[in-house]
Order: structure tokens, then sequence, then C-alpha cells
């Protein structure tokens, strides 16, 4: 715990990365830290389950009319059918145990997605506060200007209202991008686990730049196949409820057994006063007599478990082959649309403004077409900011519909212990 605590805060001692935020998270996330509990109870009872029954010892002693009869004895006992069902039970817990392993692999990368998420949209309205108040900068600048030009005449009022309203709807932008910086900080501050003096860290100015090209994926459908935890756990949960399935068909007659070997010392008095004993031996089998229960609500329940494992799988398979299509799909579009705002949309809103700007100097335009260009020039960079936070979105996106999936629930393994009530016969 110590060398987690001060790894943490070496990581965060720099602007975190995505990469490093998501070490934080995995170093310090308790929720995370409580799946991994959740595996070592499960392997806990695998190995619970691999031992076998702990045998019963009963004493007794019996005694008959006073002074004339007394009996000490003592009774071993053992789960004849748990001893049998031994090797096929602890390979049904063999097999939760690896589906455990794999909802903690689930629940791991989960948290890494979320986290990638999270630090993009940190990050993003981070940069967007920045820019919005850089906007009002200029603003301001341009309204103490104007309202100089009006004490002097050469601004009339109406120019001087126009450009106050462009500052304060800039200024209730600044508050409201303000707002939204405070919210995604705080989510990701969740996400790694942080509180106290950890929340000093700093995140870098701007997201990573778009890439040149996006990635070209030859058949996504296969990779989601191939890949997902999700998927990956529901077939090993099918594999260990037909197993369980079998396990419960087996047993459904012979669902309990009890093996008793028994030494009785009996002591007698005669009439005469003379004292003899004698050593009994014996062995009683206990069994559950199948009058009203058969086992077979018990087999119709793990078979219709297993069949809704099956027909889950199925669901979930034509699920993440649309998911994996639509998340590339979205990924190809945000990366083409923040290209081209990148690489048209800006550069021709550079030129717009630099013209409305000339136009202006020479007193070709008035102060109300300035503003609009100025208000669409502050429109189009908030835009290509948010194209550009859409695409990163898309990229972990994409990563959680090939790779994660969403996480299963436990698949409520019937229980296959047998029922305590047996009736002892003794041979």
């Amino acid at each position: 715990m110590r060398r987690a605590r001060e790894r943490v805060q070496t990581l965060l001692a720099e602007p975190l990365t995505e990469d490093t935020a998501v070490q934080v998270a995995l170093l310090n996330n308790r929720g995370l830290q409580a799946a991994y509990n959740d595996l070592g109870i499960s392997e806990a009872e695998y190995v619970q389950t691999s031992l076998p029954p702990n045998p019963a010892l009963t004493l007794g002693r019996t005694f008959g009319s006073p002074g004339n009869f007394a009996e000490i004895g003592f009774q071993l006992v053992g789960n004849l059918l748990a001893i049998a069902t031994l090797p096929r039970r602890t390979e049904i817990a063999k097999r939760e145990f690896e589906e455990a392993r794999y909802r903690a692999v689930a629940t791991t990368l989960s948290l890494t997605v979320d986290v990638r998420r999270a630090y993009v949209r940190a990050i993003a309205a981070q940069q967007r506060l920045a820019l919005l108040e850089q906007a009002r900068q200029t603003a301001d600048a341009s309204a103490q200007m104007m309202r100089q030009l009006g004490e002097t005449g050469a601004a009339n009022k109406l120019d001087q209202a126009r450009v106050s309203a462009f500052y304060a709807d800039l200024s209730a932008q600044v508050a409201q991008a303000r707002l939204h910086v405070a919210g995604t900080r705080e989510a990701l501050n969740r996400m790694l686990g942080l509180w106290g003096s950890d929340l000093a860290y700093r995140l870098p100015p701007r997201l990573p730049a778009l890439p040149a090209a996006a990635d070209i994926l030859a058949d996504v459908e296969v990779e989601a196949m191939r890949r997902r935890v999700d998927l990956i756990i529901l077939r090993y949960e099918i594999v260990t409820l037909a197993k369980s399935v079998g396990f419960v068909n087996a047993t459904r007659y012979m669902s309990f057994l009890e093996l008793g070997l028994g030494y009785r010392n009996e002591a007698e008095s005669n009439e005469a006063g003379e004292r003899s004993t004698k050593n009994r031996y014996g062995l009683d089998l206990g069994i559950v007599i199948p009058i009203f229960d058969s086992g077979e609500a018990r087999v119709t329940a793990a078979r219709e478990t297993y069949m809704r494992a099956i027909n889950r799988l199925i669901e979930r398979s034509v699920n993440a082959r649309s998911e994996a299509r639509v998340a590339y799909t979205t990924y190809r579009a945000t990366h083409e649309i923040a290209r081209y705002y990148q690489t048209r949309i800006l550069p021709l809103r550079r030129q717009i403004s630099a013209e409305v700007l000339l136009r202006y100097n020479g007193m070709l335009v008035d102060v109300f077409e300035l503003l609009i260009e100025e208000r669409e020039r502050i429109t189009a960079n908030v835009a290509s900011l948010d194209a550009l936070r859409d695409y990163h979105l898309a990229v972990a996106d994409l990563q959680a519909a090939l790779i994660v999936g969403g996480l299963v629930p436990p698949s409520g393994v019937i229980n296959t212990t047998p029922p305590p009530e047996t009736i002892p016969l003794g041979l």
C-alpha cells in the first residue's frame, strides 16, 4: 500500500498524460481494488470446494435400568456423495474461478476506458475555457476602446452597446465553461480516486494533436468476437453451467449419502452382581428417500439457467457486432470532421476575419459586421475543439467496443449442495 501511494505521488508530480492517468487509477481506484477482493473471495471458494468434507465424530452413552445396563460408543460419519463427487465439483469451481478472473480483467479494462474518456473531457473543457477567456480579453479591450471613442464622440451609442453586449455574452460563456471545467475535473478525480492535496495535479493545456490518418481495421466484427472480454466470460459461463447441469442430473436421486463406522462398548450386570462387557461394531448408512422431491425441479432450474446463458451469449454477440460497426464508423467520421475543421474551416475563418478587419480599418464595414465575424470565428474555433474532443472520445469508444464490452452479471450457477436431512438405516 505504501509503495503504491509513493508511486501515485510520483506520477502526480508531473503533468498527467493519458497513460499516467490510467496508471494512477489502476493503483488508486478503490472500486477496482474491491473487484480484486472479489477475485480473492472467488479463489478462496475454489480452494474450499476442492477440499474433501470433514468427517463427523459422534459420542454417546446409554443407560438401562439402574445398575443393570450401560453403553458407551462413538461413530465416525462421512458424506459419501460429497467425496465421490469431489473431482466434479472441483472442476466446476475452477471454471467459476476462471470466470471471476475474466470479470476482474473486464473491470480493469472498463475502468481504463472510463479514465481515458474523463481525461479527454477534462482537457477539452480546460482548453475551451482558455479559448473563451482569450476571446473575452479581446472583447474587453474592444469595449474599453469603444467607450473611449464614445466619450470623444467618435462612436455612437449603438456601436458601444453592441460591443458591450458582445463582451457580456462572452463573460457568460466563460462562467459556464468554468463550471464545466470543475465538473469534468471532479469526474476525473473520482476515476483516479484522488482527494485532499492530490487534487493539485496538473493537466496538459491542450488535447493531443489529430493524427494525419485514421487507422484502418479490416473486419471490426471479427475483432470484437475474438477479443471482447464479456463474450469470453459468457463462453466460460456456458461451459461451467453445462458441467453443473450434468452434475445435478447425475445426483438427482442420490442427493445425500452418509456412511457411519460405529463402535459400542456395552456393560451389563446380572442378578448376582457380576459385570460383563461386550464390544460391538457396525455400519450406518443415511440416504434421502426421493418420495416428494425427485430432483426434477433442480434439474429443470439448471437446464433453464444454461439456456439463459446461451441466449444471453447470442444476444450479446449480435449486439457486439453492431457496437463494433458503430464505434468504427464513428471513429472514422470524427477523424474526418476534425480534419476538415483544421484544414478547411479554420483557415477560411482566419482569412475572412483578416479581410473584415482590414475593411473595418478602411471604414468600409461597421462595428456590427465586425462583431458578427468575431462571433462566428469564436464559434468555429469552439466547434473545431469539440470535433477534436469527439475524435479522442471515439478512440476510447472503439477500444471499448472491440475489447471491453459491457460487464456481464453473474450467472447464478445452481447450488449443487445437497440437502442435509437424512434417514439413517442401520446395517
